[in-house]
């Protein structure tokens, strides 16, 4: 089957299976003439990096809601969209999401550009992201390849080429089978088949659009594809949390550096995460107080342990580092989910909130 033909069909199929999603406008809005909002397919792409549908789309409505244009996330506070952001990791995404909202402002009059060359000259995109806006916002015929479509594409060739080293050959793939017409619709149908269709495990071939052209469908080997290269174990870290609450109910809290994990993200003061022994690094002078769990938590190279100490203070407490939150200002939701995990077991230890 000629890869025109194969590229017909999977759009035949998505006209009637897309995904309902609320940054996308579906095929029968795009025939009646609506055109995808930029702000809204780049917002949902930074999103999407690392984290699934389902967990993005509450994040999205809330961002969407209380800065529906760029030109309003470029306005906001550096610690509200961090805030807002709390929950969805790796953190860098956040940051970069304000810098590309202010370049957009500043460099472009508040417009993206339509292009894939200038896109990769703003903040946080890379080729990736770029090609999902210039097809998906502007119906560039770009080819977009995500770990989706990277599955599809090499059960179709039967690709036995480990991971990443298949990188080239499956992009390659997927660029020869995008169609100069409705290419945004094409790289969409392509990752809804993906999610949908061809999954990781039990793949459903029976009803997939292209079963006939698919030749690991007919060798058996479906199952088993993509292959991927064995991961290195990840190493594990050790840290102290602290916890301190003075007398008036208020926590103390300190903002990260900009740069490194977390950067930007409000937290509890803590001691360097290493892979040794931990060295004590309390933020103030106090009696300190161990707790009998650890907060673990898993980021993309490493696992990390945190022992959490916690202290009661007066109101005379001069913290080295952070600074006393007032108990009405805190919002547990606007922390890391590691610091979020710290606060739900040290919260038996704190007053009013057991």
């Amino acid at each position: 089957m000629r890869e025109t033909a194969k590229a017909a069909d999977l759009l035949d199929w998505y006209d009637v299976h897309a995904r309902d999603m609320p940054w996308r406008v579906g095929p029968a809005r795009r025939a009646a003439g609506e055109r995808p909002d930029p702000y809204r397919i780049w917002l949902s792409e930074v999103m999407l990096q690392q984290t699934t549908v389902a967990a993005v789309t509450q994040y999205f409505n809330r961002f969407t809601a209380r800065w529906p244009t760029v030109a309003d996330l470029a306005a906001a506070e550096d610690g509200e969209v961090m805030g807002e952001w709390a929950g969805l990791g790796y953190y860098a995404r956040a940051r970069n999401l304000l810098k590309c909202a202010r370049a957009v402002v500043a460099e472009h009059g508040g417009r993206f550009p339509s292009d894939h060359a200038t896109l990769l000259t703003l903040p946080g995109i890379g080729p990736y992201t770029a090609a999902a806006i210039a097809a998906i916002a502007f119906d560039a015929p770009e080819t977009v390849v995500d770990g989706n479509v990277e599955r599809v594409m090499a059960r179709l060739h039967d690709i036995h080429t480990p991971l990443p080293a298949a990188k080239p050959a499956l992009t390659a793939a997927s660029a020869a089978l995008t169609p100069a017409a409705r290419p945004g619709d094409y790289a969409q149908a392509v990752m809804d088949l993906g999610a949908t269709i061809c999954t990781p495990r039990s793949p459903a071939c029976g009803i997939c659009p292209w079963r006939a052209p698919c030749a690991a469908r007919a060798e058996g080997t479906a199952p088993e594809l993509p292959k991927k290269s064995p991961k290195k174990a990840k190493p594990v870290r050790h840290g102290i949390a602290y916890v301190a609450q003075r007398s008036d109910g208020a926590l103390l809290l300190e903002r990260r550096e900009d740069r490194g994990l977390l950067g930007g993200m409000l937290g509890w003061p803590c001691s360097d995460w290493t892979e040794g022994a931990t060295a004590d690094a309390p933020p103030l002078h106090a009696d300190w107080q161990t707790l009998n769990e650890e907060a673990r938590h898993t980021f993309t190279h490493f696992h990390l342990r945190l022992r959490i100490d916690v202290t009661q203070v007066d109101m005379t407490a001069a913290p080295q580092r952070g600074r006393f939150i007032p108990r009405a200002e805190f919002q547990p939701g606007q922390l890391p989910t590691v610091m979020r995990k710290v606060f739900d077991l040290a919260r038996v230890s704190l007053v009013n909130f057991g």
